[in-house]
């Protein structure tokens, strides 16, 4: 781990050093040309998505020039292997950073050796990440390690949280899911209220849940170790109302979107053609946000989470380090121009996104009902919506060895700094002597 640590400064020195040396002075203009690249990309997309006709396709057009100018000036400056050489050293720099402080423990929930359930229940879509069940043959590796398992019926929807209850009253001692987070979500709620063990199968289509628990991804059956050589962790639960969610709930524009009889049949086109009149808020309803002594006011969109999720750079964007914090993160993005929607590359700087953490959040809003994405599932709730955290309220059992979730790790240099000096001073210590043997 402090090789890896090591190799990160290293590799961010040499960066720095191969601006300074080939770029000079003029260094400091490629980097402010580059950031006002990015400011006018990101303006012009927010102008994409808020207007229509002339003004969508003029912003269509700035977006995709604004990069081009920015690589033409590197290349007429002749300096265009220097910008690659650097963001490509940056880059190893902050993987290798990432990955010394999670072999550190940064981003390690404990846990305690799980017992080999002798009654595992676990359901498995057959359709949910394109047909993962089948290609992996899940159904015939987790029976043959003595798993009751139900394969969903495409065609007929079945209540998967009575399926998971009835199980637990016949004897199931942990229950698991092969499927999408939505049912991730609702089968984990009920093995919260009867504590039993969950098992996440990776087998949906962008497996948030399992990604963020440092599952396999790429291949799902590696998650049926976990009935012969697991480990228990206690991670947190999201509820919105009565509803659990392992993930997030999300308020305003994407949740009015995905409820659109049309967003199934043609998303792209049904998110073009609402966009500007939920982001002008011509439609849809006005909300308001409070999550302790903060109250925004008629954000655009709100994202709550179990845990909150990585903001401080691109590679921990849409992943939380932990799930066992006991607190909801909470993202509230108001824009009202292009201005602002450049300033949300800002992070929590940004007059347009805020950005906390909180034990409750209660989302009020102008209509009696408020449209919500739980998990990737719509549904419709009254106003005002509370959401609250269950700390270590879900038992999950996860295989011993598995990949981890290193990009979800906040990167520190100075946790990378130090890690690097513990290697150099360890090394010029000397080692103890053994203890001299009898006679």
């Amino acid at each position: 781990m402090h090789v890896k640590a090591r190799l990160a400064l290293l590799a961010g020195t040499a960066a720095l050093a191969v601006m300074l040396v080939f770029a000079g002075l003029r260094g400091i203009v490629l980097v402010a040309v580059g950031l006002a690249g990015v400011a006018v990309t990101a303006a012009a997309v927010w102008l994409f998505l808020a207007h229509r006709g002339p003004i969508r396709w003029m912003a269509l057009v700035l977006a995709v020039a604004s990069p081009v100018a920015v690589i033409v000036s590197y290349v007429r400056a002749q300096l265009l292997w220097v910008v690659l050489c650097t963001v490509a050293l940056w880059g190893l720099a902050v993987a290798a950073g990432r990955s010394a402080l999670a072999d550190e423990g940064r981003s390690r929930m404990p846990g305690r050796p799980a017992r080999p359930p002798r009654h595992p229940f676990l359901i498995m879509n057959p359709r949910s990440g394109g047909g993962k069940v089948g290609a992996f043959g899940l159904r015939e590796k987790a029976e043959a390690l003595g798993a009751e398992v139900v394969l969903l019926d495409p065609d007929h929807h079945e209540d998967v949280a009575e399926l998971a209850r009835r199980a637990i009253e016949r004897g199931a001692d942990l229950v698991g899911v092969a499927g999408g987070d939505g049912t991730q979500a609702l089968v984990a709620s009920v093995a919260a209220e009867h504590g039993v063990p969950f098992l996440v199968i990776s087998a949906g289509t962008r497996n948030h849940f399992a990604m963020d628990l440092g599952l396999d991804r790429l291949d799902p059956s590696t998650c049926l170790d976990a009935l012969t050589d697991g480990v228990e962790l206690r991670v947190d639960l999201g509820r919105v109302g009565d509803r659990g969610f392992v993930n997030n709930a999300s308020f305003g524009t994407y949740a009015e979107v995905v409820q659109s009889p049309a967003y199934r049949d043609d998303k792209m086109r049904t998110t073009l053609s609402l966009l500007p009149d939920l982001l002008a808020r011509h439609t849809g309803p006005r909300l308001t946000v409070r999550a302790g002594d903060t109250v925004v006011e008629d954000p655009q969109a709100v994202l709550v989470s179990n845990n909150p999720y990585g903001t401080g750079d691109p590679a921990g964007l849409g992943r939380r380090s932990r799930l066992d914090a006991g607190v909801l993160g909470v993202l509230a993005i108001k824009v009202n121009n292009a201005a602002q929607a450049a300033g949300i590359l800002r992070g929590a700087r940004s007059t347009g996104l805020t950005s906390l953490t909180a034990l409750e959040v209660e989302v009020d809003s102008d209509a009696p009902l408020v449209r919500i994405g739980i998990d990737g599932e719509s549904v419709m709730l009254p106003a005002p919506v509370r959401c609250r955290v269950e700390p270590g309220a879900l038992r999950v059992v996860v295989p011993r060895h598995r990949p981890g979730n290193r990009a979800g790790v906040p990167m520190d240099w100075a946790g990378v700094r130090r890690l690097a000096l513990t290697m150099g001073r360890a090394a010029g210590r000397p080692r103890p002597e053994p203890p001299a043997g009898p006679g």
